[in-house]
C-alpha cells in the first residue's frame, strides 16, 4: 500500500526524478511557463510552490536552500527579486496548470504550467535604464574623438 507516500515515481530512479524536476523548476522560473505532461506538471507545482515560499522568506538560508535546488544562480536571483513583490498578497497557489490536449507522438496528456500573478514592472524599468546607459556609453566615445 502507498498510504501517505507523497510524490510520484514516474517510472524513474530517484536520482533521475530529482534531476528532472530540478531542470524543470529552473526552466519554469527562467521562462515563467513550460509545456510538459499533466502528471509532471502536477508534481512540479509542489517544487515551485516550495521555492516561491523560500523566496518570499528571502533570508540567506532560504537563498542557499533554493540554490541547492535550482541550477542557475541568475534564476535564483531573479526569483528572490520578483517573488516577494509578485506573490505578496497570496499565501499559496503560485502556479497554474492548463491542459492543452494530447501529444501527437504517444497521446500523452500535455499541459502548460505557468506562474500566476503579474510579472513586476521592474524588468521594463531595468531594460530602459540599460538602454539609456548603452546609448550614453555609445555617445561618449564619439565625443572624445572630436
Amino acid at each position: 500500500m502507498r498510504h501517505r507516500k507523497s510524490g510520484v515515481k514516474l517510472n524513474r530512479t530517484s536520482s533521475h526524478r530529482k534531476a528532472m524536476f530540478r531542470n524543470m523548476v529552473t526552466s519554469l522560473f527562467k521562462h515563467d511557463r513550460i509545456k510538459t505532461t499533466d502528471v509532471k506538471a502536477k508534481e512540479l507545482r509542489s517544487w515551485a510552490d516550495h521555492l516561491v515560499t523560500l523566496a518570499k522568506r528571502g533570508d540567506l538560508h532560504a537563498r542557499r536552500q533554493a540554490l541547492s535546488i535550482i541550477y542557475e544562480k541568475d534564476v535564483v536571483h531573479k526569483l528572490f527579486e520578483q517573488a516577494p513583490v509578485r506573490f505578496a498578497g497570496v499565501s499559496g497557489g503560485y502556479t497554474r496548470v492548463v491542459k492543452l490536449g494530447y501529444r501527437a507522438g504517444d497521446a500523452a496528456p500535455v499541459s502548460i504550467i505557468e506562474l500566476t500573478g503579474e510579472a513586476p514592472a521592474v524588468e521594463a524599468a531595468d531594460k530602459t535604464k540599460k538602454a539609456e546607459k548603452d546609448k550614453s556609453a555609445a555617445k561618449e566615445p564619439a565625443a572624445d574623438k572630436e
